[in-house]
C-alpha cells in the first residue's frame, strides 16, 4: 500500500449483492435459479424471438436493482477518491451504484452497459428505462419503438454484442497505468473484460481478488481475500487511506526541514 497514489478497480456483481441485487452464478443467482433465463441475455434470440423480449422486460421491470442504494463498499471506493487517491472503477455491472455512491461519471467505466436508459435497435433513438418500465408495467410486453416501431432493449451487453471499443481502449489504458488493480466481486469468468487483470499484471500493477468464490485469475494475485465483499473493501479502504497520509505527512516533514 505504500507510495499508491492510483488505483484501479474492476467490479462486479458481488459488490452490488449487499445492496440487495442478486448475482447471475452465485448460489442463489438468477441464472443458478432459472438456466433458462440465460436465453434472453443472448443478443441474437433477444431480436429475433418476441417472447425473449417479453420474458427480458418481465425480469427486468421490477429488478431490485432500480430501488436498490449504493452500500459501505460503493461508498469506501467514493471516499477512497475523495481522500485523493485516484481511483479509476472499471465496472461490469449495469446498475450505476458507484455513481450514486459519489465517484463522478467520468471515474466510472461501464464496461457493460446501463439499465438506466434504452435504445431503439432499429433507429437508435434513446429514452429514460423508467418510461419504458411504466409501459411494461401497464401490460405492454414486448414495448417498441414510438417512433420507428423497432424492438427495444436496455443499452446493456447481451451475450453475442461487442463492448464498446472506446470504452474497452480506455479500460486498458487505465490498467496499464496503475500500480494496484483491486478485482471485486467478480466471477472473472467474462471475458474480454476478465483480461483486464492480465493486463494490468503484465505492465507490472500488483492485482488483489476480493470475491466469494475462486476465479480463474487468483494465481496471478498477490492476495485473494474470501471474506465479506462489503467488509473487506471497507477495512481495506481504510487501510489505504491511512497509508496514504502516512505518506503525505512524511512529505510535510520534508518539506518544511531547514536545507
Amino acid at each position: 500500500m505504500r507510495d499508491v497514489t492510483r488505483i484501479a478497480v474492476l467490479s462486479g456483481a458481488g459488490i452490488s449483492t449487499g445492496s440487495g441485487i442478486p448475482d447471475y452464478r452465485g448460489p442463489d443467482g438468477v441464472w443458478t435459479r432459472d438456466p433458462a433465463a440465460a436465453a434472453a441475455f443472448t443478443l441474437d434470440t433477444y431480436l429475433r424471438d418476441p417472447d425473449v423480449r417479453a420474458r427480458f422486460w418481465r425480469t427486468y421491470v421490477d429488478h431490485p436493482a432500480w430501488q436498490a442504494q449504493p452500500n459501505a463498499a460503493h461508498q469506501a471506493l467514493a471516499r477512497l477518491d475523495e481522500s485523493g487517491i485516484a481511483v479509476r472503477v472499471l465496472t461490469q455491472n449495469i446498475d450505476g451504484l458507484h455513481q450514486r455512491a459519489g465517484l463522478a461519471d467520468r471515474k466510472v467505466l461501464e464496461l457493460h452497459g446501463t439499465m438506466w436508459t434504452t435504445t431503439c435497435t432499429r433507429c437508435r433513438s434513446t429514452v429514460p428505462t423508467t418510461a419504458i418500465r411504466a409501459r411494461v408495467a401497464t401490460g405492454e410486453h414486448d414495448p417498441h419503438c414510438t417512433g420507428c416501431g423497432g424492438p427495444l432493449k436496455l443499452d446493456t451487453v447481451l451475450f453475442g454484442q461487442n463492448l464498446n471499443p472506446d470504452i474497452m481502449r480506455q479500460a486498458v489504458a487505465i490498467v496499464s497505468n496503475t500500480p494496484l488493480l483491486l478485482a471485486i466481486g467478480s466471477s472473472l469468468l467474462v471475458e474480454p473484460a476478465a483480461q483486464l487483470c492480465r493486463v494490468a499484471v503484465e505492465r507490472g500493477a500488483h492485482l488483489v481478488v476480493i470475491n466469494r468464490d475462486p476465479t480463474p485469475y487468483d494465481h496471478l494475485a498477490i492476495e485473494v481475500i474470501r471474506t465479506d465483499i462489503t467488509h473487506a473493501v471497507t477495512d481495506l479502504v481504510d487501510q489505504l487511506i491511512a497509508a496514504g497520509a502516512r505518506v503525505r505527512g512524511a512529505d510535510d516533514t520534508r518539506r518544511k526541514m531547514p536545507a
